[in-house]
C-alpha cells in the first residue's frame, strides 16, 4: 500500500490550516480591547471602513469585508440598535442601503485608536515579516 497517495490529505501539509488557525487566534486577542468599546471583531471592521469612508452602502460594506448579505445585515442591525451607525435608503435607488455613522459611532472612533497599539506584538514576528505576510495575503486576496 503507497502510503504517500496520503501525504496531500495530512493538516501539516496544509496552508488552509495555519491560516485558519493564526485567524481565529488573532480574532480571540482581539475581544479584550473590543469588549472596551462594545464591539465584536466583525463589527470592528465595518466601523473601520465607515470612520475611512464615512457613509457606504450595504453592499460596498459586503464587497469590502468578504461578507455576504445574510451575514452583513444582521450585524448592521446591531450596530444600529447600539446607536453607531444609521441605515437609510438611497433616494436614487431605494434598493441600495446607506449606512452612515452616528455621533456616537464617530465618538467611539477616538477609543477604537488604542487597539491596534493594544494588538501589536500578538504576532511574534519581526517588522519585515509582517509587512511581507501581509503583502502575500493582500495580494491572495485580491485573486479570490
Amino acid at each position: 500500500m503507497n502510503i504517500e497517495i496520503y501525504d496531500s490529505i495530512k493538516i501539516e501539509n496544509q496552508l488552509c490550516f495555519p491560516l485558519y488557525a493564526c485567524a481565529k487566534e488573532l480574532i480571540r486577542l482581539y475581544r479584550k480591547p473590543l469588549k472596551a468599546l462594545g464591539l465584536t471583531y466583525t463589527q470592528y471592521l465595518v466601523m473601520m471602513l465607515l470612520w475611512e469612508n464615512g457613509g457606504m452602502t450595504e453592499g460596498e460594506l459586503g464587497k469590502r469585508l468578504h461578507l455576504d448579505s445574510g451575514t452583513l445585515a444582521p450585524l448592521l442591525k446591531r450596530l444600529e440598535k447600539q446607536e453607531l451607525i444609521n441605515r437609510s435608503r438611497l433616494e436614487s435607488n431605494e434598493r441600495k442601503l446607506l449606512i452612515t455613522l452616528t455621533k456616537e459611532g464617530e465618538r467611539l472612533k477616538e477609543k477604537a485608536v488604542s487597539v491596534p497599539e493594544k494588538m501589536r506584538g500578538c504576532i511574534p514576528l519581526s517588522d519585515e515579516e509582517l509587512a511581507q505576510l501581509k503583502l502575500l495575503l493582500d495580494s491572495a486576496l485580491s485573486k479570490m
